[in-house]
């Protein structure tokens, strides 16, 4: 079954290229496109498009749908061409002539966009609630470890001092510009295209409000013509969001490949958390930080991926943007499994402490050195010759403590202000608002 057919058969090799993975990847859409219809059966009885004897009706079996689809109990039939097509047969066959009437005053369009907008907000919202998970870990490992001192490194060279403390909270503060990025997605697809039918409106009286507030959107996209051409901008913003998280943790993951080698040997894993090697006994590899790293590596491509699939499509649909289904469908969860993957090795992670007890980090100081001498009275210039004529001449001996006091420092982490700012991005999604209108839809 096909929406659009009527009384010509298409070629069997044509319709295997053009439905493609649709039937598989649309099976992630299905109850997204139950609540849709939901909400439109609603507006079209407002309307008087339903009699609300067919409204009923037709309610009553989309509700058995949902149950079906979250049971597991639901597919789409061979032959029959999308997610959207399987549900609409389904209707037809069980109400008869009132299944026919729920595709009035939308087009497959719409709907499909619909469906996505209704998708990425679900899998954001999945996304973020991973982000914060990690978040707290790391803020908890930053507090554990902040006073544990660690070298910081400029060019791959010993630098000045750091700790772990410090290394863990920037991360963590990395993923609030990333929550950042995350909600600007949020919010595009956070609009109902509902109504817009192929991109350019209907001559039905729709009341386009009306499913915006059951589906609990924010607000609309109001010019239909744009609402066709959000397909594809949302997936490049939802992916580059993606990215932005992805881009965090391959940092991190090389930092960690980094600090487990015996070059660094700053941190180590139990060993039920590495792998070892087929030929040297002594390895101990760290497999999972290394696959972080690859994995996210790849998602930090996905925007890119997306934007030369969009590149020279001018306005209006157009049957390239099916693919981008391929491209983004699969990245929420390989995104989520990073994510959680990283949460749970982060907190079985162990740190040698007096790093800096080692003769090869005494420069580390040097700065510090440089600033005591100013904090004397010398300007800074000539403090800063004193001390690495001092190195030259093997005379330099590093300060006995790290006296770092300004916000973000070594001595003061902010972990209670990158934590408040977090929650204000936090706050900022309407993740209840949503629920409570999809409760509303299967319940009423």
């Amino acid at each position: 079954m096909k929406l659009w057919q009527k009384n010509i058969s298409v070629a069997a090799e044509i319709e295997k290229f053009t439905v493609g993975k649709d039937a598989e990847l649309d099976m992630q859409l299905a109850r997204f496109d139950v609540l849709g219809s939901l909400a439109h059966a609603q507006m079209l009885q407002s309307i008087d498009l339903l009699s609300e004897q067919e409204l009923e009706i037709l309610q009553a079996e989309l509700k058995q749908l949902y149950s079906r689809i979250e049971a597991g109990a639901f597919s789409i039939e061979a032959g029959v061409e999308d997610i959207h097509s399987q549900v609409e047969l389904e209707l037809t066959r069980r109400v008869g002539e009132a299944g026919k009437k729920i595709h009035s005053g939308r087009s497959r369009n719409d709907q499909v966009l619909l469906d996505l907008k209704l998708y990425f907000r679900d899998q954001l919202k999945e996304t973020v609630q991973e982000v914060i998970a990690l978040f707290e870990v790391l803020q908890s490992q930053s507090e554990k470890y902040k006073n544990v001192l660690l070298p910081g490194y400029t060019h791959l060279q010993v630098a000045m001092p750091s700790s772990f403390g410090l290394w863990f909270g920037a991360y963590a503060e990395s993923l609030v510009d990333d929550m950042q990025l995350l909600l600007a997605a949020y919010k595009i697809a956070d609009k109902n295209p509902l109504g817009s039918a192929a991109g350019y409106g209907s001559s039905f009286p729709l009341n386009r409000q009306m499913t915006t507030e059951l589906l609990g959107f924010d607000s609309m996209n109001y010019n239909v013509v744009y609402a066709q051409m959000g397909r594809g901008k949302s997936e490049r913003v939802v992916a580059t969001g993606l990215a932005s998280v992805a881009a965090t943790l391959a940092k991190m993951a090389m930092d960690l490949c980094l600090y487990m080698s015996q070059n660094f040997s700053f941190i180590t894993l139990p060993d039920h958390l590495t792998t070892g090697s087929s030929i040297m006994p002594h390895k101990k590899n760290p497999d999972v930080f290394e696959l972080l790293r690859g994995k996210c590596n790849k998602l930090q491509a996905l925007p890119t991926e997306i934007s030369m699939l969009l590149i020279n499509l001018p306005s209006g649909y157009h049957r390239d943007l099916q693919l981008l289904k391929e491209n983004l469908f699969p990245a929420f969860a390989e995104l989520q499994s990073c994510i959680q993957m990283m949460t749970y090795m982060l907190q079985e992670v162990k740190v040698r402490e007096n790093i800096l007890e080692e003769d090869k980090y005494k420069y580390l100081f040097s700065v510090d050195a440089v600033n005591a001498l100013v904090l004397e009275g010398m300007p800074f210039r000539d403090a800063y010759k004193s001390v690495g004529e001092q190195i030259e001449s093997g005379a330099f001996t590093p300060p006995a403590a790290v006296e770092h006091t300004h916000e973000g420092s070594i001595g003061n982490l902010c972990t209670a202000e990158i934590a408040e700012q977090m929650q204000q991005v936090l706050a900022s999604f309407n993740f209840a608002k949503v629920e409570r209108a999809y409760q509303n839809l299967l319940i009423s």
